[in-house]
């Protein structure tokens, strides 16, 4: 009798190791059924085989008996790997499972000793890089930046090189008005030698000045970019803003005045230096704007400096079109001074001339 009760015991621990080890088969089946067609499914189609494979690991990896086969858990990393990547309409099933397919792969990894998975291994791992591309993208066309963001910045945990990362992170951040986050990524795109670090320094500068009002930053960026780019007129016009709305207006000119005297020849020279006279007239319209319309005598001081700024900005504008006939923005500034000015017949002149010159 004893005999007989320790037979029926073996016998139904070894059945439930074989259905264990069933399981695993199974699942292995399911997986080459789902590699040889899921390009033909329709996405409810793929999802219902992904998690049906995924179900028998559970069970597998369930069991005393089967809890540490190997391939129980390469084929669990790889159908919850595969779900992660492919459910872009539930976000948070996608999570759940890309938490799945990394417990297992790690489990795999200390498995596999002889490296015989190592295909499979990376196959999951690319698996789970994707999803998480993918739930940013997703994120971001759905205009949850902070998901976004967070998928983004895990990217940048696996690989802290990929620059056209930092550059999604960077724009995400800035949607959400993390302006420091947006500008340390962008910061991290230059510090690596990308071809966009031009584009970024107008970027960060343009955010240091009027999301974080820092123009010491911004003006330490700008001489850090014309270091590397030391002929790029655009950072030379963005660092004549900058001194000018620090009030450094002789520091600016003087500056200007050097490169004029270097290269006379170069329009845009010549015309930043007008800008550097039209602009603190504009920013004395905006003070005169405020004034009341019965003090009147303040009204005519401020006006009076106006018209003295604009006149002295007048010769190089002209200086800029001797240079360059089709110099548009000399053309727009001339324009709106004659404007301002009342000038009917050079007003004309002027708009006559950017009429002519073909749209871009």
């Amino acid at each position: 009798m004893k005999k007989l009760i320790l037979s029926i015991i073996l016998l139904g621990a070894l059945t439930q190791a074989h259905a264990q080890k069933t399981e695993v088969a199974e699942a292995k089946k399911q997986w080459s059924l789902y590699e040889f067609t899921n390009s033909n499914l329709s996405f409810g189609k793929k999802m219902t085989a992904l998690n049906s494979g995924l179900a028998h690991t559970d069970n597998a990896i369930a069991n005393e008996k089967s809890k540490d086969l190997l391939e129980a858990w390469i084929y669990r990393s790889l159908f919850a790997s595969a779900i992660a990547v492919t459910d872009t309409t539930d976000l948070n099933n996608s999570i759940a499972k890309q938490k799945i397919a990394e417990e297992a792969i790690a489990k795999a990894k200390t498995l596999d000793i002889k490296g015989n998975e190592k295909d499979n291994i990376e196959n999951s791992q690319k698996n789970v890089r994707n999803s998480i591309l993918v739930r940013g993208s997703v994120s971001y066309n759905r205009k949850d930046y902070a998901l976004a963001l967070s998928s983004f910045e895990q990217l940048l945990v696996l690989n802290p090189k990929d620059t056209s990362m930092y550059v999604n992170a960077g724009v995400t951040a800035k949607m959400l008005k993390k302006y420091p986050e947006a500008i340390g990524h962008f910061k991290k795109v230059i510090e690596l030698n990308s071809p966009m670090s031009r584009d970024l320094y107008s970027e960060i500068t343009a955010m240091l000045m009027n999301n974080m009002q820092d123009t010491v930053g911004a003006m330490k960026l700008m001489d850090e970019a014309l270091v590397k780019f030391p002929d790029d007129t655009d950072f030379i016009g963005m660092q004549t803003d900058i001194y000018i709305k620090n009030g450094n207006i002789e520091k600016s000119q003087e500056l200007l005045n050097k490169l004029i005297a270097k290269d006379s020849k170069r329009a845009v020279y010549h015309f930043l230096l007008g800008e550097t006279y039209y602009k603190q007239a504009l920013n004395m319209q905006e003070t005169r704007k405020k004034i009341d319309a019965k003090k009147v005598k303040e009204f005519d001081a401020i006006t009076a400096k106006m018209t003295a700024f604009i006149d002295q900005a007048i010769p190089f504008y002209k200086k800029t079109l001797d240079l360059d006939a089709n110099f548009v923005p000399a053309l727009e500034s001339l324009k709106q001074i004659y404007g301002f000015k009342n000038d009917e017949t050079n007003f004309m002149a002027i708009k006559k001339r950017l009429d002519a010159i073909p749209q871009q």
